[in-house]
């Protein structure tokens, strides 16, 4: 079942009990109401005809008392001349002597042989009691009169009109309750199916976005628990968008890992099949011998330097290294060293600049970092050029730098040269042995230091490579 449907009905029944439960309490209380009024105005009006009657009786004894010729009448008959002056629009007069036998009643129904308000009844006391007879509801109430001897006396009124009306307010409840819940239906269903319209936007979207449209977001309309919910769900999606494309990205770079690396593989081992099997199954001259096991021998050295990145590729992925604090000058002069047979051979002066500052690094690591920056400083450069290897403090950040006025690097291959096997020259690369491994070796050791590398280049003016510490 829906979200709506449920909200509707849950809505609709606590409506219809809520409502009932008023108008059941607003009736009753009414009828109550009714009933207690009418109980004490019956218990007055029962007073006062005693009081009456026994005003009555006592004149009537001091009339006797001078007017002997009334003497005839009897008590009862006093009585019945009181009575039979009563009004007898719904409203009855009982009189019982305490046997029970009828004195006087101008009741024009027959009232129950068994009555409980006449048993066990004691002056000054008063009871009553509602009774149904003939469907009709008459209140009777009962006490006992002295007049010489004990009599019964029961006032009964006719209540049935106020049992008549609690009917008429219940037909004209339920009636009205209908037309309500009418009204009251139509409305929740729109409400429900506006309190629920950011969920099934909410739901729209998950399933766009399980059938791989990751873009999709949920649109905000409010600021309530609904909207807080779409707004952590936007962010989610953007999270699960965001690791998608990295996913898809890393696996792309695999994929062009793999298919660069069978390349690179493909290419000597091709070449060093062909030479081994001429040699093999051919006898050739000395030079061609010669020429033959020189290229073996440098297409295996190929392979191997091959092999040795690709093993520090793989060694550098363990954040296990320890950082220490270096002379950085000092470590730029050990650089310097280890290239100079290279700076040699194109007649490329590396000038030095910076303070002997205390920098926190991994010195192999550096050193390796430094190495490959500067040697494809070398290969871009022409002779007698000038590379400058420097370090200096900008703001809070610690910088070196590694510049060159080479052939520099086209802008749509900046974003791809740190990528593993991607090479700006295919040609330049090959002759000089190279793989397109050592800017990602870089890219690595800088993720090691915790820093950022920063290349800026231009076609024919030359190549910067910062390492930028935090």
């Amino acid at each position: 079942m829906k979200l709506w449907k449920k909200i509707y009905i849950i809505f609709f029944i606590c409506f219809i009990i809520s409502f009932n439960l008023a108008g059941v309490a607003i009736i009753e209380r009414i009828y109550n109401k009714s009933i207690n009024r009418e109980v004490k105005e019956s218990l007055d009006e029962h007073k006062n005809i005693v009081s009456e009657i026994d005003i009555s009786i006592h004149m009537f004894n001091r009339i006797r008392s001078i007017d002997h010729s009334s003497s005839s009448k009897s008590i009862q008959d006093l009585i019945k001349e009181y009575v039979n002056t009563f009004r007898t629009g719904g409203e009855y007069i009982e009189i019982l002597d305490m046997k029970n036998e009828e004195i006087f009643s101008n009741l024009d129904f027959n009232p129950p042989k068994y009555r409980e308000e006449l048993k066990a009844l004691s002056r000054n006391e008063r009871k009553y009691i509602i009774r149904t007879i003939d469907d009709k509801n008459y209140l009777f109430v009962t006490g006992i009169m002295d007049l010489g001897e004990d009599y019964k006396i029961s006032y009964i009124k006719d209540v049935s009109y106020i049992y008549q009306e609690r009917k008429d307010q219940y037909r004209f409840f339920f009636i009205f309750e209908f037309y309500i819940c009418m009204i009251f239906a139509v409305l929740i269903y729109f409400v429900s199916n506006m309190l629920t319209k950011p969920v099934n936007r909410l739901i729209r979207t998950t399933q766009k976005i399980s059938d791989g449209d990751y873009c999709d977001r949920v649109k905000i309309t409010s600021k309530d628990e609904l909207g807080t919910l779409s707004s952590n769900f936007n962010k989610m999606a953007q999270e699960i968008e965001e690791k998608i494309n990295e996913l898809e990205k890393n696996n792309a770079a695999k994929k062009m890992f793999i298919e660069n690396l069978t390349h690179e593989l493909k290419t000597p081992l091709t070449s060093i099949i062909g030479y081994a099997d001429l040699l093999r199954t051919r006898k050739v001259k000395d030079k061609i011998l010669w020429d033959s096991v020189d290229f073996i021998y440098s297409e295996g050295k190929r392979l191997e330097k091959l092999s040795f990145k690709m093993m520090d590729l793989i060694l550098l992925r363990a954040d296990d290294f320890e950082l220490k604090s270096e002379k950085i000058i000092n470590l730029f002069e050990e650089v310097k060293k280890g290239l100079k047979p290279k700076l040699k051979d194109k007649n490329i002066e590396l000038i030095i600049s910076g303070q002997n500052d205390e920098v926190t690094l991994e010195k192999d690591l550096m050193k390796i970092l430094l190495t490959n920056l500067i040697d494809n400083s070398i290969k871009a450069c022409e002779k007698n050029s000038k590379i400058q290897l420097s370090y200096y403090e900008n703001g809070d950040k610690r910088i070196i730098e590694v510049a060159d006025n080479g052939i520099g690097i086209s802008k749509e291959n900046i974003d791809r040269i740190l990528e593993p096997f991607y090479v700006v020259d295919k040609s330049r690369t090959r002759a000089n042995n190279g793989a397109g491994l050592g800017l990602a070796i870089c890219k690595r050791i800088v993720e090691i230091h915790g820093a950022r590398l920063k290349i800026e280049s231009r076609e024919n003016e030359g190549t910067k490579v910062k390492i930028i510490f935090q």
